[in-house]
């Protein structure tokens, strides 16, 4: 794991660009698409006043956005679910269309980002949208709605999260393993295939060597990382990913 020193986050934003840069740098040595994903998000929270990130992809085609992953103070939690026309989120949208990050406080919150992710009014919220590009292309962003106590969303911080948005890009891009399995181990994927042909759990015992236990606990895992409510869904949503045939 990536620790940033205690005492520089502390520091003015402007003074952390060498931070910021070395954090990064790191990823490199990661082999694991995923881990180097989940890492990035880490460093993102470590370095600046968020408290949460969640992370998209985003194709210009269609201006499709797809949740991949959120950290906050409860952990790590895979958010597939998550899909929308950007198109349909003018506060998303004009920040991916300008390359900028944006701070949308929470009485611009309908008018940015519509009513489809909050229950009632009371749950408005501020939220932060952080371009991630390679070039001139946008391939996803970070979303916080947690920020840190009396944190002013000045010029000067926006102009780093835009910094931190074009040297992620640099780094890797999003159409890697993570997307293709959408963060299912081997193991759960074979499961998935098995069950997809037909199979029924006590024949992939014999099939694939484990138990009926094991392969229960890799499903629920499944079901869960894809936000769907069983295994049949879970198939089929990666039957239409394209994930498994």
């Amino acid at each position: 794991m990536i620790f940033l020193d205690k005492e520089l986050k502390s520091l003015p934003s402007k003074l952390n660009h060498t931070m910021m840069q070395q954090g990064l740098d790191q990823l490199a040595d990661i082999t694991s698409s995923e881990e180097r994903i989940i890492q990035l998000l880490q460093i993102y929270v470590e370095l600046f006043p968020v408290k949460n990130a969640l992370l998209f992809r985003y194709s210009p085609l269609g201006h499709l956005a797809e949740g991949i992953v959120s950290i906050d103070s409860t952990g790590i939690n895979y958010i597939f679910s998550i899909r929308d026309d950007v198109r349909s989120l003018p506060g998303i949208f004009s920040a991916i269309h300008e390359y900028q990050a944006k701070y949308i406080p929470s009485q611009d919150y309908l008018t940015q980002l519509g009513s489809k992710y909050i229950p009632n009014s009371d749950s408005l919220y501020s939220v932060l949208v952080v371009p991630i590009c390679t070039g001139s292309t946008v391939i996803g962003y970070i979303c916080s709605n947690e920020f840190d106590e009396e944190v002013m969303f000045h010029q000067d911080l926006l102009s780093d999260f835009t910094r931190f948005g074009n040297l992620s890009g640099k780094l890797f891009k999003l159409t890697s393993k993570i997307d293709s399995t959408h963060g299912l181990s081997k193991r759960e994927l074979e499961v998935m295939e098995e069950l997809a042909k037909g199979g029924v759990i006590k024949q992939l015992v014999d099939i694939l060597g484990i138990s009926e236990t094991t392969i229960k606990q890799y499903v629920k895992s499944v079901i869960k990382k894809l936000g769907v409510q069983n295994r049949t869904q879970a198939v089929a949503e990666l039957v239409r990913r394209g994930v498994i045939s």
